[in-house]
């Protein structure tokens, strides 16, 4: 498959899950992404050629308080295995560092969320087939 192809179903997938920017850095390979506010997609092979559309930002929510299992990459979110399994963990669960937690699907391959920490899940934070970016708290744990 060609890079220009991968990169046609990088472009996809990022606004299938509504994902707006995207750097990959692989094997001597550097890509940055980056979809404007009107999710058309733009290949910009030198990482400083800045788009030219802004949009305003909202104000964010109040930050929770806490320990936080962030997403370890951009994909979909899971809780459970499948849809009719039930879910790894709900709130009041204890978690080990090697508990798994949740999937995390990113162009069909589905990535095991483990813990990283001891704890009990006190919320999860993102609702099931949700998209996340890297490093989105997903379930907090006290």
């Amino acid at each position: 498959m060609s890079d220009f192809k991968k990169i046609k179903e990088l472009i996809t997938l990022m606004k299938r899950q509504k994902v707006r920017r995207l750097k990959i850095h692989e094997k001597g390979l550097d890509i940055e992404l980056e979809l404007e506010p009107t999710h058309h997609a733009e290949f910009h092979p030198h990482p400083h050629i800045p788009t030219t559309h802004t949009t305003p930002v909202a104000a964010e929510k109040p930050e929770a308080k806490g320990t936080f299992i962030k997403s370890p990459l951009v994909g979909t979110f899971y809780t459970s295995p499948g849809p009719s399994d039930p879910p790894f963990v709900k709130p009041g669960d204890k978690v080990s560092p090697d508990t798994v937690v949740c999937i995390v699907e990113a162009m069909k391959v589905m990535n095991e969320v483990r813990a990283g920490v001891s704890g009990t899940v006190k919320s999860v934070l993102v609702e099931d087939g949700s998209p996340v970016e890297f490093d989105t708290k997903l379930i907090q744990v006290d």
